[in-house]
């Protein structure tokens, strides 16, 4: 029907470009912090002493030397806030929630509109949206550093902020789907369709993730524990990824790319292809980051399966982009948009080809645990998304402020200087994991020792290190020069809100498609049985997977030919399903959920006592949970391990692999992603309280050591108040902890902490006393002195690690109960777990075993 028709009739609309505005400069403001943060932590790695105490020192010149009272010394208590523990998951939860997620709103709802030919449903939930998660990240910044965390990577925030993030994000999602219902363009684009995946499965992502029980206002317990818990966070993690940092970047490459360029999409069928394809695929790779590890070897091969069949739908959605390009390539002489565009689209196909190449087996046991890890993370986060983002925003200043771009050659700049440092910080970063990874590996001739020590191969790539912090450094220098240049923009022009003219056609129709005809019809049902029997191919015994696999074959085929035979039925279904927003959205929701349930609840009946291989982890005491408490709060997770995997250099290296069932009762797990030292998974009882005690004053004395000093545990008071309440969730999530009254709980973690500290007294280890306090005069009154305090809870806890209870393999489930701690009794009066195998590394593992650069 034409514009003329009596039925139609022209509007003028306003577009909401104020909230893009704001997001935009949110996530340049950002984006700066979390960029300062992660160079400050990137020489952490190389100068232990930037880990605060350099803090403290120019503070305390500042303060006292210069007489500048308004200065603050950073003393002891000060600089707990600086360490890299602490300050790594603060410089990933503001990269990607608010440098990138700031980024990601902006481009949503700047091309939201236009694709729908209409405002936003509401101004007001705009503006909720917009301060609801600026004040998220306000108080991520906030708590992060302060030790309040719930120690899962990318999942730290402390329960009552997931309850802030999970409205403010159901809010979004409202105003964005109600804004889809009163559009005024018949069918939807293919950037709204990858916009549609990832509000989807976010929210199911976070919400199943974030499961868990509070002890108190900042402290809760997830309710998945052990290997389920791994697999529940990498379920989370890899997706996080994927539906967080790629699918609205994707959509965003689909509205803003064609824009730029002034060509049309390369390929409608080839996005088609790649939004369908990733949508499922992706959900089911997120095990690959455990391979090796305690998790069941069906879900480790699966998600190597699925790890590998996301590079064609990844490198579609690439070649999709690039060639979209197709005569408008000599734009990319001149214009910076363009440069950061195709740039940044060549970094996803070089992170979706790195992904699965690092799924596959024998690759993931030399890189898993190193820094080509950070690398490919980095090449993803700062090349994808970054430049991803730099283009948007230089091609969104001009129309946002009615100004044409004020420098390009500024913004020039700002690639090639950004171009190198992400080269030269993923470059090196490959070469460190590669050579470490081989070093750590590598065995003598007889297969029976590892050749090189821990802190050896940090010393090897130290340089690399320091090029990789360098590297970052050039990353935020270029970022400043777009800091610069979209002020400059902004000053010299005014905010401008788009008006637009368009046609409204009361007639359209759109959202007309009955429910029966969305889902019974045959690409659905060809679909639904090829990925029935291909499941069926995973679970069933050998022989009956065979005929389940050549059942998924034949439905792949006949899918194949009638699709061929039927083209335009099928494309016509498809063509009607994008029209109607409300199908199209239950399919997503379907295809996300199929990968993630068949992964997890499987799991509920694995991570269960009587499926512990042969291993029951023994539960911690009271002090010992304070102390895990503690080392999570610290972000230790960050740099050790708790899990020797099935491999001979690791078993070699830290002792007997690990069992499913020796983390079961672990809310969180603490498998760790990264050793920047070693694993702790069998520390317990290597090494006597005192050396503990003197590594966390002083791990300098472990020559080459890199780790921060720990001065304030030996001034804060473990909080044993809070632990009836603690045991008590644990109890409701199945830790067989005995009952105990609150006061025999205290006793117990007191009477442990008075052993250990009486112990220490009678090593005559130093004791510190905070400022202002007055010395301990008598052994009785440095042993009460010491007991209190937080060192020697978490003390407690590291010896506690690798203790387990032996389980018979034909034992029943009745039989199979951990000889748990009884209230009273001291600690070394307990029937303890056997040691771990000895570590044949080195003949003097006192020194060095342990290091932890």
């Amino acid at each position: 029907m034409t514009s003329d028709s009596p039925a139609t009739r022209k509007i003028t609309i306003e577009f909401d470009d104020k909230t893009t505005r704001m997001f935009m400069v949110a996530s340049i403001g950002w984006g700066v912090v979390a960029m300062l943060v992660g160079v400050l932590i990137a020489f952490q790695l190389n100068f232990w002493q930037m880990n605060g105490h350099y803090f403290e020192a120019v503070t305390r010149f500042l303060n006292e030397t210069l007489k500048l009272s308004f200065i603050p010394v950073f003393d002891v208590d000060g600089i707990q806030y600086l360490t890299f523990g602490r300050l790594r998951p603060l410089h990933t939860n503001a990269a990607i929630f608010a440098f990138v997620g700031n980024m990601m709103f902006a481009g949503i709802y700047y091309s939201t509109q236009r694709l729908c030919l209409t405002r936003m449903f509401s101004d007001t939930l705009s503006k909720i949206h917009f301060w609801g998660w600026q004040l998220i990240i306000v108080f991520a910044a906030i708590t992060l550093p302060a030790g309040l965390t719930r120690g899962k990577e990318y999942a730290e925030l402390i329960w009552p902020i997931n309850l802030m993030v999970v409205v403010i994000w159901v809010i979004f999602a409202l105003n964005f789907f109600l804004t889809l219902k009163i559009r005024r363009e018949k069918s939807l684009y293919v950037a709204l369709w990858f916009y549609i995946a990832t509000i989807i499965t976010v929210a199911m992502l976070y919400i199943v993730n974030h499961l868990q029980i509070p002890t108190s206002l900042t402290h809760a317990y997830p309710v998945f524990a052990g290997v389920q818990d791994a697999l529940v966070q990498w379920w989370y993690g890899h997706n996080a990824v994927a539906f967080f940092l790629t699918t609205p970047i994707l959509g965003i490459m689909y509205y803003f790319l064609p824009k730029a360029a002034g060509r049309p999409v390369y390929s409608y069928r080839l996005s088609i292809v790649h939004f369908w394809s990733l949508v499922f695929i992706y959900i089911w790779a997120g095990p690959h980051h455990l391979l090796n590890t305690a998790l069941p070897q069906w879900l480790q091969m699966l998600g190597v399966f699925f790890s590998l069949m996301l590079w064609a739908p990844s490198w579609g959605g690439m070649l999709n982009g690039l060639l979209t390009l197709r005569g408008a390539w000599d734009k990319l002489r001149t214009d910076p948009v363009i440069k950061f565009f195709v740039v940044g689209i060549t970094f996803y196909g070089m992170s979706t080809f790195e992904g699965p190449l690092l799924s596959i087996r024998s690759v993931s046991a030399l890189a898993h645990y190193t820094d080509w890890i950070i690398g490919h993370v980095h090449s993803g986060t700062l090349g994808w998304n970054g430049f991803m983002a730099a283009g948007m925003f230089y091609w969104l200043a001009p129309k946002l402020w009615g100004k044409k771009l004020w420098s390009t050659n500024l913004a020039n700049m700002h690639f090639w200087i950004g171009l190198i440092g992400i080269l030269l910080y993923v470059a090196s970063l490959w070469f460190a994991g590669i050579i470490q990874g081989l070093m750590l590996n590598e065995t003598d001739p007889t297969g029976t020792r590892v050749v090189n020590e821990f802190v050896q191969t940090v010393d090897k790539i130290s340089l690399l290190m320091l090029a990789r912090a360098i590297g970052g450094t050039f990353y935020l220098v270029g970022f400043l020069l777009l800091v610069i240049n979209i002020w400059k923009t902004a000053r010299s022009g005014a905010p401008v809100n788009e008006t637009r003219e368009v046609v409204e056609d009361p007639s359209m129709k759109k959202d007309s498609m009955t429910w029966k005809a969305a889902f019974t019809n045959e690409p659905i049902a060809l679909t639904f049985w090829g990925l029935f029997f291909a499941i069926l191919w995973f679970f069933l015994p050998p022989g009956a997977n065979h005929m389940a696999l050549l059942v998924t074959l034949g439905f792949t085929a006949y899918a194949v030919y009638q699709f061929k035979r039927n083209t335009q039925s099928w494309s016509d279904w498809y063509d009607k399903l994008s029209e109607n927003y409300l199908p199209f959205s239950v399919l997503v929701l379907i295809a996300v959920i199929l990968g993630g349930a068949i992964q997890i609840i499987p799991t509920v009946t694995v991570n269960r006592a009587i499926n512990v291989e042969d291993r029951l982890q023994s539960v911690y005491t009271p002090l010992e949970l304070a102390g895990r408490d503690i080392y999570v709060s610290e972000g230790c997770y960050n740099c050790h391990s708790q899990m020797i995997r099935t491999l001979v250099p690791d078993v070699l290296r830290y002792g007997d692999y690990s069992r499913l069932g020796e983390s079961i009762y672990d809310h969180p797990f603490q498998w760790g992603s990264k050793r920047t030292g070693p694993d702790l998974a069998r520390e317990g009882g290597k090494r006597s309280d005192s050396w503990h005690y003197l590594h966390m004053r002083n791990p300098r004395m472990n020559q080459g050591s890199r780790m921060p000093a720990y001065p304030w545990l030996f001034h804060k008071e473990t909080k044993f108040k809070d632990l009836p309440g603690k045991i008590a969730v644990q109890q409701r999530l199945g830790v067989p902890f005995p009952i105990m009254t609150p006061e025999e709980i205290e006793q117990h973690a007191r009477e442990q902490a008075l052993e250990i500290a009486t112990g220490l007294v009678a090593e005559q280890v130093k004791i510190e006393v905070p400022k202002g306090e007055k010395e301990p005069t008598n052994e009785t009154e440095a042993r009460d002195h010491l007991a209190g305090k937080e060192v020697i809870a978490l003390i407690s806890y590291l010896q506690k690690l690798g203790s387990f209870e032996e389980v018979a393999p034909d034992d029943t489930p009745e039989k199979i109960e951990p000889r748990i701690f009884k209230p009273g009794i001291p600690d070394n009066q307990r029937v303890r777990a056997p040691s771990a195998p000895a570590v044949t590394s080195t003949p003097d593992k006192e020194s060095t075993l342990a290091t932890q650069p």
